[in-house]
């Protein structure tokens, strides 16, 4: 299963708007079982695997959950060990590595059946001044101009047929032709992978919700940039594929339920894994969050 149909499928029938939200928020609100320790819950569904946005999201919660509110998460590193079990809860246990006068590093261990499936770091830190500076934003077309996911299905009748019946807690809105698209096309070689997004319905304001739910969203799309540019695309060739190791870095503050441009873009794929490269910008401009993920990708007899 790929990333992109696992990060839509919470339980029951498909709802819409705001109920999805609602369910997003309540999968990221982690139960306290003992001090550091918390426990995390999947969504029912068919698939083999839990999605690795999920597991992030909520390693993310929980660091954030032993930190002073007023010091926000600048960065996390993260290794995808084993695949998480969607059958039974995620317990994640956090160590205090420190606490400075500016920073708090913590580290979560995601664990089930008594393995460990997902490991990560985070750094949080106090509102400070200094110098600033970011990378100027892409000039896109406004999302409300482009086609709607289903829209872009069209034609796609097999595909559609999955994933519109699963929930959508995202507004996705491609601005360059989508891998199920594109492979009729052939590679897109040196061009990056662009989307509108936003969470589609109101979160609550705890800006940690926000940058869990970003953190959730962003291991969605981050691998298409690797596909497309050899002409692939999930669900319609034989690919094996799933995240290995996951960066972000937060450099401004947001709202995850306002519109983002994510672009992406693969310097290099090798040796059955490839790196993908993203950043996200607010609509007014501002370059919010930094992203790089390494993914197994495998094609038959390789």
């Amino acid at each position: 299963m790929t990333a992109e149909v696992e990060l839509n499928t919470l339980s029951g029938a498909p709802p819409a708007g705001q109920e999805v939200v609602d369910e997003l928020v309540r999968l990221l609100d982690l139960e306290p079982i003992e001090q550091n320790i918390f426990r995390g819950i999947s969504p029912k569904t068919p698939l083999q695997r839990v999605f690795g946005g999920q597991v992030a999201g909520q390693a993310l919660v929980a660091a954030g959950r032993t930190v002073d509110p007023e010091r926000h998460v600048h960065s996390l590193h993260s290794y995808f060990i084993r695949p998480g079990d969607p059958a039974v809860p995620i317990v994640y246990t956090v160590e205090r590595v420190r606490d400075g006068h500016s920073f708090s590093v913590r580290r979560v261990i995601a664990i089930q059946h008594g393995q460990p499936i997902f490991t990560l770091s985070a750094s949080f830190q106090l509102p400070q001044g200094g110098i600033d500076h970011m990378a100027p934003m892409p000039d896109v077309p406004s999302p409300e101009s482009l086609p709607t996911l289903a829209e872009r299905y069209i034609g796609y009748d097999d595909l559609w047929n999955i994933v519109g019946r699963i929930p959508q807690p995202l507004d996705i809105r491609y601005i360059d032709d989508p891998p199920w698209v594109q492979r009729g096309q052939g590679p897109r070689e040196s061009q990056p992978h662009r989307i509108w997004l936003r969470v589609n319905g109101t979160l609550p304001e705890d800006p940690l919700v926000h940058v869990c739910a970003v953190t959730f969203a962003s291991d969605l799309n981050l691998l298409d940039s690797v596909l497309i540019h050899h002409g692939l695309a999930a669900w319609l060739d034989p690919i094996s594929m799933a995240s290995l190791d996951h960066a972000m870095w937060f450099h401004r503050q947001f709202r995850a339920d306002e519109w983002f441009l994510y672009s992406s873009e693969s310097p290099s794929a090798t040796g059955g894994r490839g790196l993908a490269t993203g950043k996200f910008f607010t609509r007014d401009g501002r370059h919010v969050v930094s992203v790089a993920q390494e993914g197994m990708i495998r094609l038959p007899n390789t």
